[in-house]
């Protein structure tokens, strides 16, 4: 197959979802879909399945599944493997270099690039054309990135997992840049917008002036006016709906009798983990199975602690994750949602209004909104100059986040973008752009007189 060599692919992988673009020369974007049960999908979960196989002649070996279909065999296996989700969010951590799965010692960067690997086999099925170079967006700082170096670290472990996926050239660019070049293609006159891009673990913004005759004139690194970001989105707001509304239904608050003394049934540790649904499988251990077992015999309320128990003994995290989901989604078009969790002996039925959740991630909030304000402040941009604020990601649906905007940049200038795509749409975009400008270079440098 010919192919435009100004044609660029786009990918963004993210903490929770990734997805794929194609941008081809004729200047249409195709976003690749993935297979989930019957339907497709234009979003490819970020999740690992590992289990172990046994062969006719007992030999033991590790399958692993990454994407939709990850999901399925794990959700259909009588005895789970690991599922593993949010390895992005590990990629600053100096500390954190591989994990052990079945007794094995597997790599970080092995991990990723197996993810990345049947991402590209997937994208390459259905676009019919072999994919080696690509555009990948990057947050502003990655989850628990404390310096630049940490950043420079996250993305040179990420570099070095695309190209162990069979990838020969890898190009970064900001996702909420991305964001931008996906919004810009809706224009037909300049602006001066304000990105916000939400994703499972960071909250990205960035102030730029984007358009038609921008792109005439050509870019300069003053269309950029600045940049910031948080190491908190999604996730976060699901780990305190966990620690408020579910936890307490599973003993975190309950107490238990020991020598004439009340005190906390189970370990804090154990509720932690529980935040996180990826995190689940961890607790699936001896040691805790002894810990809880013990607690249930002393707690004052023993049906929360056995509730906990089957919880973690069913391997429920996924199935949690999604009615936590569910009732954020419900709150942010409803005051009031019921939060209900029913899997084989788990019946959790808790009524939970807006107003709750907002007083839970108020911390997140302030954080978020003095990224913004520092951002404006630091570029010297009031916020009346800005034309259009263009938001991204799940968490841009949330209510309390979007008065954030609407506070200081008024309603009529809050703009969305799909929520799974935009940042995959806008890298292939930028992408394309870039190699048009590499191919300019070229002519422009064969051109020169030999000297």
């Amino acid at each position: 197959m010919t192919t435009d060599p100004t044609d660029a692919v786009g990918i963004d992988f993210g903490t929770t979802n990734s997805s794929v673009a194609l941008a081809t020369g004729d200047a249409r974007v195709k976003l690749v879909t993935f297979p989930f049960g019957e339907a497709e999908t234009p979003s490819f979960r970020s999740v690992l399945y590992l289990e172990q196989m046994k062969s006719a002649t007992g030999a033991r070996r590790i399958q692993s599944l990454t994407g939709p279909a990850a999901i399925e065999h794990y959700l259909d296996a009588d005895e789970k493997g690991r599922l593993i989700q949010s390895l992005k969010s590990h990629l600053p951590s100096r500390m954190l270099t591989g994990t052990e799965v079945f007794g094995r010692r597997h790599k970080l960067e092995d991990l990723i690039s197996r993810m990345l690997k049947d991402l590209r086999k997937s994208a390459e099925a259905q676009l019919g054309r072999p994919i080696r170079s690509a555009m990948v967006g990057r947050p502003v700082h990655f989850v628990g990135a404390e310096t630049k170096e940490d950043d420079d670290f996250a993305v040179s472990r990420l570099r070095e997992s695309f190209l162990q996926a069979g990838f020969e050239d890898v190009d970064f660019e900001l996702e909420p840049i991305a964001a931008a070049y996906a919004y810009e293609s809706t224009l037909d006159r300049d602006e001066l917008i304000l990105i916000g891009d939400f994703g499972g673990g960071t909250s990205d913004f960035s102030l730029l002036r984007v358009g038609p005759g921008v792109r005439r004139r050509g870019r300069t690194p003053e269309d950029l006016l600045g940049n910031s970001g948080v190491g908190l989105a999604g996730d976060a707001f699901d780990a305190r709906i966990v620690r408020k509304l579910v936890s307490p239904a599973l003993g975190s608050d309950s107490e238990a009798r020991s020598l004439n003394k009340l005190l906390p049934a189970v370990p804090a540790w154990i509720y932690a983990k529980l935040e996180h649904w990826h995190h689940l499988s961890f607790l699936r251990t001896n040691n805790v199975r002894e810990i809880l077992k013990s607690a249930r015999l002393r707690a004052l309320e023993p049906e929360k602690i056995e509730a906990l128990i089957a919880l973690i003994d069913e391997d429920l995290g996924f199935q949690l994750h999604q009615a936590v989901q569910q009732v954020k989604f419900k709150l942010s078009s409803s005051q009031t949602a019921e939060f209900r969790f029913r899997d084989g002996t788990m019946d959790l039925c808790i009524d939970v209004s807006r107003r709750e959740f907002e007083a839970w991630i108020a911390e997140e909030l302030h954080a978020i909104e003095q990224c913004i304000d520092s951002l404006l402040e630091t570029s010297g941009v009031d916020p009346r100059q800005v034309d259009r604020v263009f938001l991204t990601g799940g968490s841009s649906f949330v209510p309390a986040v979007r008065r954030i905007f609407a506070t200081r940049f008024g309603k009529d200038r809050i703009s969305s973008g799909n929520e799974f795509t935009s940042v995959a749409y806008g890298l292939a975009l930028r992408g394309k752009e870039a190699a048009a400008e590499r191919k300019e270079s070229i002519g422009k440098t064969s051109l020169r007189p030999a000297v």
